[in-house]
């Protein structure tokens, strides 16, 4: 009766283990599979083909995390809505930056310079003499523009001898430190000055 009894248990156990082991490579495919075909969405997107976003599914939790940088506000919202038409169901974990193309210093032009001079002064920006100045105007607005905690819109930006002043308003203390941050850490800014205002004008 012992004798018989082990093999039956050893018997079960490779039988549990083979199981498993099925419901794994299972769910490993069935991740593969989700994983791949959010892939080729994105490859068939132009603003996203060569984004180089990871995509790491869970289909039995109906999961995916988004991870990477893109150069817009518009890519990343893009790369979620793939998501969602790949399977309404999902749950999207989206951790995805948004980082703009910027031009070098180097290739900034005087022309260039002067057409931010123009799309300054229309809004009531004012930037100093220097190209630089235009250079880094440029930078910190593109940036502003396409931070989705930022509202660009309400806040305007002076440069002067590569120091920014921070004016307008905006609708929450964590937007203004956000606005305050992205020009802060935006290269070859030497200081900024923040005038922003929660609330008020404009809200």
């Amino acid at each position: 009766m012992r004798i018989l009894f082990v093999p039956l248990i050893a018997a079960m156990l490779l039988s549990c283990s083979q199981e498993d082991r099925t419901k794994v490579a299972a769910s490993g495919k069935a991740n593969s599979d989700l994983e791949q075909s959010i892939r080729s969405r994105f490859a068939a997107e132009a603003q996203l083909q060569d984004s180089g976003l990871t995509v790491t599914a869970n289909a039995d939790k109906s999961e995916v995390i988004l991870a990477g940088t893109v150069a817009t506000e518009e890519s990343r919202s893009r790369a979620v809505a793939l998501v969602k038409e790949a399977g309404p169901q999902l749950r999207i974990m989206d951790t995805i930056d948004v980082k703009p193309a910027e031009i070098s210093r180097n290739a900034y032009t005087e022309v260039m310079g002067a057409r931010a001079r123009e799309k300054a002064l229309k809004v009531g920006d004012k930037i100093g003499n220097s190209v630089d100045d235009a250079w880094l105007y440029t930078k910190v607005m593109t940036r502003l523009t396409t931070n989705s905690g930022a509202s660009a819109l309400k806040i305007h930006a002076d440069v002067t001898d590569r120091v920014v002043t921070l004016r307008g308003h905006v609708d929450s203390a964590a937007a203004k430190e956000d606005s305050e941050r992205i020009a802060k850490d935006t290269d070859g800014v030497k200081g900024v000055n923040s005038l922003i205002e929660v609330g008020g004008a404009g809200l």
